[in-house]
């Protein structure tokens, strides 16, 4: 099979960066058809005969039900790999596993931990090849993300999000998120903690800098903002310390926070949930959040990229 790219077809998905403002809209107007389709019954099986490999080299909860339901509802199947179950978890390099898999899959989907893995991964496989997160950048969710914030608020553009918290990969593809969108981001950081600084370069390249910020104080980044999102405190791979705990604390997204926040704000979180640390109950299972909406529309949103790649 040869790699070859019309439109979307063909290409890889490593980081929101690859695709363009367009490229963007068009994923979740899909995800939204298909969303719809789904609901009615009526869904295409556009990945009939088609085999789609999913590598986990990272435990996963979402990410790996929410892309074998998406394969399963389009008529495909999916090809479950955990790292102990393949030669990559015992010295085989991921350029061979991905000339391999090439010759029998129809697209692959990597969890890993660094970002050069599954960007090796891609120059070696003749087929599509998706990042389903590494330690940079978790474009699934936030193409999720997105898409329930267009659900919730009807558009895009000029909606301000406030990150809270450890500015990791989640922290990393809402910059590239926001800016490809024309959404204002905020990120709300310990001194040390911010999001990565090429991401950010890269963000706000696409945006401006008056759109992609980093503040310290997080009244300040939830002022006004119609999204607020945040995240675990300890992402796997991490040094879970008491330092790292006590600076993060002031970030714990609670009911003061959201209070400073527009009166429509809503509240977003990427689960697993700590709760009691980077967010309360009373936050997150409250009225205004739609974590549960975000945790479904992984299903949607990688359906449609599928769709779309394959």
């Amino acid at each position: 099979m040869d790699k070859k790219a019309t439109g979307l077809r063909g290409r890889d998905l490593l980081s929101m960066a690859d695709l363009s403002p367009g490229e963007l809209d068009l994923v979740l107007r899909e995800a939204l058809m298909f969303k719809e389709s789904l609901r009615r019954g009526q869904v295409e099986p556009s990945l009939r005969g088609k085999l789609v490999a999913l590598i986990f080299q990272k435990p996963s909860t979402r990410t790996r039900v929410s892309f074998e339901a998406a394969v399963h509802h389009l008529g495909g199947k999916p090809v479950v790999l955990n790292a102990s179950d393949i030669q990559l978890g015992r010295g085989e390099t991921v350029s061979d596993t991905g000339k391999v898999l090439s010759r029998y899959v129809h697209a692959i989907a990597l969890r890993t931990f660094a970002q050069e893995e599954v960007e090796e991964l891609a120059r070696a496989a003749e087929v599509p090849v998706i990042n389903a997160l590494t330690d940079l950048e978790h474009p699934c969710q936030v193409l999720a993300d997105l898409l329930t914030i267009r659900e919730r608020f009807g558009k895009l553009a000029g909606i301000r999000l406030a990150y809270l918290g450890d500015g990791n990969n989640v922290a990393n593809s809402l910059a590239l998120g926001c800016a490809l969108a024309g959404m204002r981001y905020t990120a709300a950081c310990p001194p040390g903690y911010e999001p990565d600084a090429g991401v950010l370069s890269m963000a706000r390249k696409l945006a401006g800098e008056e759109t992609i910020r980093v503040v310290n104080d997080p009244r300040e980044a939830v002022r006004g903002s119609q999204v607020i999102y945040t995240d675990v405190w300890v992402s796997m791979g991490q040094e879970d310390t008491p330092r790292r705990r006590n600076d993060l604390a002031p970030y714990q997204l609670n009911r003061e926070l959201l209070e400073a926040a527009d009166e429509e704000a809503v509240v977003m979180h990427c689960l697993p949930a700590h709760r009691g640390e980077e967010i309360t109950d009373e936050v997150l299972d409250g009225p205004r959040s739609v974590v549960w909406d975000q945790a479904e529309n992984r299903m949607h949103a990688q359906a449609a990229l599928l769709r779309l790649l394959v």
